[in-house]
């Protein structure tokens, strides 16, 4: 009996995980200029298809406070700019983001960093362009176990208050941090 039971479990795990990871796929777009890989990740939430696209860059020994400077905007990526492009409205916290493409900025702090989603695109990642930003909201940190020595940006629909139907959790890692905010699919 005990046996059955674990091969079940087994097999519930093992879905689950494959669903979860069958959820993300992450397209190449090419090597990057400065060393730095982008890449084009796209996810399905709630019936909304979201795709993120971002230069990949490594720590490569350097301070985080270097290469994400707190209370400053940060380009969230290196090279171009990142860019969040949705089919549906997203909803993080009171600002409501429309179907489209968008620039993902950061203003990273020490306990609370700031996502900034610029209605200007097709830009270098800097300087920034003041006065077009669609709006901002908080991003709660956290100290990593283990240090991310590439720069990762992830959507997980199980780590939001929404249901894994309508909603998630955008997560940037980088270094010993991390830094993340929920999103609900508005329709």
């Amino acid at each position: 009996m005990k046996r059955a039971l674990s091969g079940v479990a087994i097999v519930l795990l093992t879905g689950a995980l494959t669903i979860t990871l069958n959820a993300q796929t992450t397209t190449p777009v090419h090597p990057g200029a400065g060393g730095s890989p982008h890449v084009r990740t796209d996810w399905t939430v709630g019936g909304a298809h979201i795709s993120i696209e971002y230069g990949r860059p490594f720590l490569k020994g350097r301070a985080e406070s270097e290469v994400m400077p707190p209370g400053q905007p940060w380009r969230t990526g290196a090279d171009e700019a990142t860019t969040l492009t949705t089919d549906q409205p997203l909803v993080f916290g009171r600002l409501t983001v429309p179907a489209g493409t968008y620039t993902l900025y950061a203003v990273p702090g020490e306990s609370v960093w700031q996502l900034i989603v610029s209605k200007s695109t097709g830009q270098w990642g800097i300087p920034y362009p003041e006065g077009q930003d669609l709006g901002r909201v908080p991003m709660i940190t956290a100290k990593l176990k283990t240090p991310v020595e590439q720069l990762t940006i992830s959507i997980d629909p199980t780590l939001s208050r929404y249901s894994e139907e309508n909603g998630g959790m955008l997560i940037i890692e980088w270094g010993a941090t991390s830094a993340s905010t929920i999103f609900e699919v508005g329709h």
